[in-house]
């Protein structure tokens, strides 16, 4: 037995050969996938962030149009100072609600 060389056969050989590559694989894919499930994640974290931003911005400036609106009919009359502070008072509410959303 121990001058014997067992001779491997070239079938059996090739086919542990291409079994082992194959779990390399799968490990190289399992690791792929969770780095693309990982970048998927980021990107929608930043998607999500400039939502809000643009949300944001988007209230803000109906809110800055809309106190800015002049009234049609009363063009030379001045708006009473109720009237102005509520407008402030809902653009300030907007403003609010819109960043509240964006740090939960």
């Amino acid at each position: 037995m121990f001058g014997k060389h067992p001779r491997i056969n070239p079938l059996e050989s090739r086919k542990r050969l291409l079994v082992a590559e194959s779990e390399l694989n799968r490990a190289q894919l399992a690791q792929e996938w969770v780095a693309m499930t990982a970048g998927v994640r980021t990107l929608t974290n930043r998607v999500k962030s400039l939502g809000s931003i643009v949300s944001a911005g988007t209230l803000l400036l109906g809110g800055l149009t809309s106190f800015r609106r002049h009234q049609p009919g009363n063009t030379a009359a001045k708006p009473s100072w109720f009237q102005t502070a509520l407008k402030a008072a809902e653009l300030a509410g907007s403003l609010w609600l819109a960043f509240r959303r964006r740090s939960q």
